[in-house]
């Protein structure tokens, strides 16, 4: 039994005769070398195949001495095992040293804590992507059939009744965005990974999202399947739509909100394409070309690129020269698709979002310096509360999962492992 209050990591001492426990660990083999972390705090890294010896020799009990000893120098160099339990300790990969529990990082609670891996163990099985498959398959085929149950953008407006068009948009596509997070979480915990539902910001778009950090030590085919399952729902919501509305008399209330349906489903899709963002397809190129962080290398590589032509920094400095040769070319292309992308995307948001924003609180204000009817004043009212609270949630959002991000980069900066 361990002894004694949590202590900090700073205040471990480690010598030669220093036993650790650490947490459990997660790892796969990622060619040369390891992907390693802890599930619980979200927290990865990359380790050689002399770090993981060196993991199983502390797992079995070993002290400092006795690793440094046994530890093949595979690169010609004394390996500093010292060193390395101290980058463990600064990963939160650390339970005890010498019988004392250490204070290891925080612990991310996860979503929906009673979904059991082995409750969705089966959106893993091969057969499970068919199914999205198939019923994009049919709607094709039936629309080739029947072009006129084509949705167009009229039929967003499915309702003579303006509150019900903007409320049942509301629900009805709030509604598609959750199954499609529960998507992501559900093959995540089928992989055996936690998974956290939260809202997030992706430039100016505030989204829904889902953490599933742990899910690279899964095998290809189960990171692909976790990052391409909100894809998935969407298609299948679109398509099922589609199906119901050869069912369904033109002109019904029905029809109107089904074809209401198919756009609400997959008009989203066009922003999982945005790959200049953290998107479902952006994860799925990541993957593909092998890149540990293609949005953070891309951006770093950009950032010396300006620095270069302002001749702050030489081609020397370029930070892509450290990753390998097919991973450092993936970056630098990306980098560009990252900076232009995120040029139109504000631009976008600069010639079109922000002038109707504007417009609106304008409006509602004049409407507020010189009231009318109480149906004119609550109007404004309720407009000006609108905007404001999802500017409001933006920057809170923005602000932590900012602070969220920066504590674990100092973490892992702070560990050399």
């Amino acid at each position: 039994m361990p002894e004694g209050p949590d202590e900090g990591v700073a205040a471990v001492p480690v010598g030669p005769a220093t036993r650790v426990l650490l947490h459990p660990l997660s790892r796969r083999a990622d060619g040369a070398e390891w992907i390693v972390g802890r599930a619980e705090t979200r927290v990865f890294v990359a380790l050689p195949a002399q770090g993981v010896e060196a993991l199983d020799l502390l797992e079995k009990g070993a002290s400092v001495a006795s690793v440094q000893e046994r530890l093949p120098a595979a690169t010609g160099e004394e390996p500093d095992v010292a060193e390395f339990v101290r980058d463990l300790l600064a990963l939160g990969f650390v339970a005890e040293v010498d019988g004392r529990r250490i204070s290891s990082g925080p612990v991310v609670p996860a979503s929906l804590p009673g979904l059991r891996r082995r409750h969705v163990a089966f959106l893993l099985e091969p057969w499970v992507p068919l199914v999205p498959a198939v019923l994009v398959a049919a709607a094709v085929v039936l629309l080739l059939l029947r072009p006129e149950l084509l949705p167009t953008y009229r039929d967003l407006v499915w309702s003579p009744y303006g509150t019900l068009v903007v409320v049942g948009g509301a629900v009805v596509g709030w509604s598609i965005v959750l199954l499609h997070e529960l998507a992501h979480l559900a093959v995540a915990r089928a992989a055996g990974v936690p998974g956290r539902i939260s809202f997030g910001t992706r430039l100016q778009f505030l989204v829904l999202q889902t953490d599933i950090s742990g899910i690279e030590i899964a095998p290809r085919r189960h990171r692909l399947t976790a990052y391409l399952a909100g894809i998935g729902v969407n298609l299948s919501v679109a398509s099922s739509a589609v199906l119901l509305l050869g069912l369904t008399a033109p002109g019904t209330t029905a029809h109107r909100l089904l074809a209401a349906t198919v756009l609400w489903a997959a008009l989203p899709l066009t922003f999982q394409l945005m790959v200049f963002m953290r998107t479902d397809v952006y994860f799925v190129l990541q993957d593909l070309t092998g890149c540990r962080d293609l949005y953070g290398d891309g951006g770093a590589y950009a950032r010396h690129l300006v620095r270069r032509l302002r001749r702050r920094e030489s081609a020397a400095e370029d930070p892509s020269r450290a990753l390998p040769a097919a991973e450092r070319r993936a970056v630098r292309l990306y980098s560009f698709v990252l900076v232009t992308g995120t040029a139109l995307c504000l631009a976008g948001f600069a010639a079109l979002t922000l002038p109707a924003e504007v417009r609106l609180v304008t409006g509602a204000a004049a409407r507020l310096a010189s009231p009318g009817s109480a149906l004119d004043v609550s109007d404004a009212v309720l407009t000006l509360a609108a905007i404001a609270a999802v500017h409001i949630i933006w920057l809170v959002t923005r602000w932590r999962n900012r602070r969220d991000r920066r504590a674990r980069a100092h973490r892992r900066r702070s560990a050399h492992a």
